[in-house]
């Protein structure tokens, strides 16, 4: 029997205790997927770009939004099937540590996923999820899994100072946030506390085809865009994709209702929303 059939079986047979665990959400397909890539990423080359790699085996995927508002408590969803901008980039940001680590099981899979959505890699309750971008990237940083780029100058020639207060303002437009109101404290004092940090980022204006461009962002790199929305640091998530004409952008698309490579550059794409200021770029460490 090879590797990849005593795999699944473990997978199957692990499905039934793994679903009944109060801190987990799942399908099969989900877990028997996960597996599948990780069996397929453990023989190819150490060469390989396995951000990328592991982006584009959810091309396609439908685009659908809040799919970790799942029940009354907050549990580790694992939803491959449907994805928004976060869980994509959360999705092959897990898998490609698992791959960095030469760990290839569903429940390192599991661990990967808790240590990038929750603070300090630790569930306990709906506050202690990364919801601004921000934070997350902090956290994964203090943790070792990523480290944001921010030099040379330029084409990091803008300063972003991080002013969140969207959710303590909206709390109506959180599932969490409305059941429990008593909540919303906890959520301001974090971003009381992202309030204090600044970041370099690349204004749009310098989203070109340049050599200096190609030397700060690599492909695979996780694009955070940010805006000048009230309330909000970041407005979209995407991973870094050059080609002939300039750097592009793949991401689970509301636009178009999939996950998709944006057939227009990052830059055109920047320049057709107003709110957008430029991006920040974070890579997966390995």
């Amino acid at each position: 029997m090879n590797r990849l059939v005593i795999t699944l079986l473990s997978v199957l047979l692990f499905v039934p205790s793994a679903r009944s665990e109060t801190s987990v959400t799942y399908e099969p397909d989900d877990s028997l997927l996960i597996c599948k890539l990780l069996e397929q990423a453990a023989v190819l080359p150490r060469t390989t770009n396995f951000p990328l790699h592991f982006a584009r085996q959810f091309l396609d995927r439908p685009y659908v939004a809040h799919t970790l508002e799942v029940g009354d408590t907050e549990r580790l969803v694992v939803n491959t099937r449907q994805l928004d901008c976060t869980t994509l980039v959360e999705t092959v940001t897990a898998l490609t540590l698992c791959a960095y680590r030469n760990l290839y099981g569903w429940r390192d899979y599991l661990n990967a996923l808790m240590e990038l959505r929750y603070r300090g890699g630790t569930l306990d309750g709906y506050v202690s999820r990364l919801h601004y971008f921000t934070d997350w990237i902090a956290d994964n940083t203090r943790l070792g899994l990523v480290e944001e780029t921010q030099q040379p100058n330029p084409p990091f020639t803008a300063v972003q100072q991080i002013r969140v207060s969207y959710m303590s303002q909206h709390p109506e437009a959180y599932k969490a946030l409305r059941a429990q109101p008593q909540l919303v404290p906890q959520i301001r004092a974090t971003e009381e506390a992202l309030a204090r940090l600044e970041f370099r980022y690349i204004p749009k204006r310098e989203v070109q085809n340049t050599a200096a461009m190609r030397r700060a962002v690599a492909d695979g790199d996780i694009i955070a865009i940010t805006c000048k929305k009230p309330g909000l640091d970041i407005a979209h998530l995407g991973f870094a994709v050059w080609r002939a004409d300039g750097l592009h952008l793949l991401n689970a698309s509301q636009l178009h209702k999939r996950v998709v490579e944006e057939p227009m550059t990052l830059g055109q794409y920047l320049q057709q929303h107003p709110s957008h200021t430029g991006i920040r770029v974070i890579k997966i460490t390995k």
